[in-house]
């Protein structure tokens, strides 16, 4: 887990920006994003964007992308943020230890059950056959970030103080092993002709998925982006970081998440194309 320094001002709210788009090619939208505020005792799911003190409740982020024939792509993402929504306070609420001793477990039997139902589906509906979806999720709680992450969508983390962006996840593709490996620079993978070949994700006969895990510490000024790979199609991470760090021009009257996901469309739109951003103020 990632330490602050140890003159890291607190953050006291947290700011969130979500925006979707289809694209250019595709006929519907396969992706979707969430955002929760709950404690043992409430729920309350978020709207595209707000801002809320983060020392009364804890917050969820996630973005999925669905796959499978038909309309079964746009179920399956859906069916993941609407368990979510049922289960993760419910497992909070079930935490005798705390998160600090067990957020690993619940994430990891969250995920789980998701991979279960969609799994069970597609044995039983033939319109659902094939179904899955990547799944990346953030769980804010005073000064820590905890994510879970299955599939090709990403996490990305912008500190306030120094360094450049840097992804948190790694993308479940042997293009990604490549790339992580410093066999493949971005370029190269970004055009590497199965970029898009997973080998992991929620349902689509996977029989087991165990999600990547981590942490970090938070400060107020840190940005965290979730995007699915419809976005990392049309712009590489330099770009990303210039436009959530220093809008220029047009761009800095959209919110981070709406100008993200026009840019990508407009460079590329092959996919859908969807941005979470998250702000620790």
């Amino acid at each position: 887990m990632q330490q602050p320094p140890s003159s890291a001002i607190p953050a006291q709210t947290l700011r969130w920006f979500g925006h979707t788009d289809r694209g250019k090619v595709r006929a519907n939208n396969e992706d979707s994003f969430l955002g929760l505020q709950f404690d043992a005792h409430e729920l309350h799911r978020l709207g595209k964007f707000g801002e809320a003190p983060n020392d009364r409740m804890d917050f969820a982020f996630a973005v999925s992308d669905g796959m499978g024939g038909a309309m079964a792509g746009e179920f399956a993402s859906r069916i993941t943020v609407d368990k979510i929504t049922r289960l993760l306070p419910r497992s909070f609420k079930q935490s005798a230890t705390g998160l600090e001793a067990g957020f690993d477990d619940i994430l990891t039997e969250l995920f789980h059950q998701i991979h279960g139902e969609m799994t069970n589906l597609s044995q039983h509906y033939a319109e659902c056959h094939g179904m899955g979806a990547t799944l990346t999720l953030c769980w804010f709680r005073p000064g820590w970030m905890y994510f879970a992450h299955v599939g090709d969508s990403r996490l990305y983390y912008l500190p306030a103080r120094e360094g450049g962006m840097r992804q948190l996840s790694h993308d479940d593709t042997y293009v990604g092993w490549l790339y992580r490996q410093g066999k493949l620079n971005e370029r190269e993978a970004r055009s590497h002709p199965r970029r898009n070949v997973l080998q992991k994700s929620l349902g689509a006969g996977n029989m087991f998925v165990d999600p990547q895990l981590g942490a970090v510490a938070y400060e107020a000024g840190d940005h965290f982006l979730l995007c699915t790979d419809g976005v990392t199609d049309g712009l590489y991470d330099h770009a990303l970081h210039d436009l959530l760090r220093t809008p220029l021009g047009p761009h800095a009257a959209l919110t981070p998440a709406h100008r993200l996901v026009q840019e990508a469309v407009t460079h590329s739109g092959r996919d859908n194309a969807t941005a979470l951003v998250i702000e620790a103020v």
